[in-house]
């Protein structure tokens, strides 16, 4: 619970200063030509996709599918034991990360990223705590499994 607390808290903190300190599309260069702090409204979901969709229920339908996912990863986490804590960190940044886009989602029905990072003119699309702590989350509970996957031996 902790981890849900503290990364659901840095992610509103980190949103709200760039969404009252920065203009939309405004950046502040952090590392020259690596990266960059830029406010971008993401309609889509993580790293723009579906950001090109165009329908009047799509902040609805992303909506229903976080609240989906984060009621899942409840859900999950409580048949779980507690003592794995791998799993259940993983699992507290999936959703802490779902209701930060959440919480975005349903207050302006776009989510604020903000973090860039770029090569030349390469530009990884745009991010935020919440999506880190998704793809952070994602990637300690693909190497939960895999660990405990057992070996097929003939």
């Amino acid at each position: 619970m902790l981890v849900v607390i503290v990364t659901l808290s840095l992610d509103r903190w980190t949103k709200s200063v760039i969404h009252t300190h920065l203009n939309l599309n405004q950046s502040i260069s952090v590392i020259d030509g690596l990266f960059d702090i830029t406010y971008i409204r993401n309609t889509g979901v993580a790293f723009g996709i579906f950001n090109t969709f165009g329908s009047p229920a799509k902040s609805l339908i992303l909506s229903l599918l976080a609240v989906a996912a984060a009621a899942l990863v409840i859900v999950y986490s409580l048949r779980n034991p507690a003592r794995n804590w791998l799993l259940q960190g993983a699992l507290s940044l999936i959703l802490a990360g779902a209701l930060g886009n959440l919480y975005d989602r349903l207050k302006y029905h776009y989510v604020i990223d903000f973090l860039e990072f770029y090569v030349r003119n390469y530009h990884w699309p745009a991010f935020n705590v919440a999506d880190s702590a998704i793809s952070t989350g994602v990637i300690l509970l693909a190497f939960e499994i895999l660990r405990h996957e057992a070996p097929d031996r003939a």
